[in-house]
């Protein structure tokens, strides 16, 4: 079992910058991949970033590469989505998600790939 806890969202105008975490439970942190998918109001979740066991491989979603960055820490059971340049259009729950896998540098987009899910973060972009 894996628990997830999303901090650092926030209230920021258009251009701004945030920080998001995610705290894992657990000894195991390291044998999962990790993603950040995202939920804005009355639209279907979207994939944002995922990463892999071993931080060696990330993919990001078109809408946000070049503005954001995922990193983990697996010594502190901890990823990071660091958000740059923010559009009004980011404005969304933020969830992190923790997939199991044997595969180091393997990531996963895919929402129900994922076995463990974060409560989430609200981040609110105003233009």
């Amino acid at each position: 079992q894996v628990q997830l806890v999303e901090s650092g969202g926030g209230l920021v105008q258009a251009g701004g910058s945030l920080r998001l975490s995610c705290a894992a439970s657990g000894r195991t942190f390291s044998s999962y991949a990790m993603g950040w998918f995202r939920q804005a109001p009355g639209k279907e979740r979207e994939f944002v970033v995922a990463i892999s066991r071993s931080g060696s491989s990330t993919y990001y979603a078109d809408s946000v590469k070049g503005r954001f960055t995922i990193s983990r820490d697996n010594a502190k059971n901890a990823v990071y989505l660091q958000m740059n340049s923010l559009k009004p259009e980011d404005t969304a729950v933020y969830y992190c998600a923790a997939k199991f896998t044997y595969l180091i540098g393997r990531y996963y987009y895919t929402g129900d790939d994922y076995d463990y899910w974060g409560q989430g973060t609200q981040v609110t972009v105003s233009s």
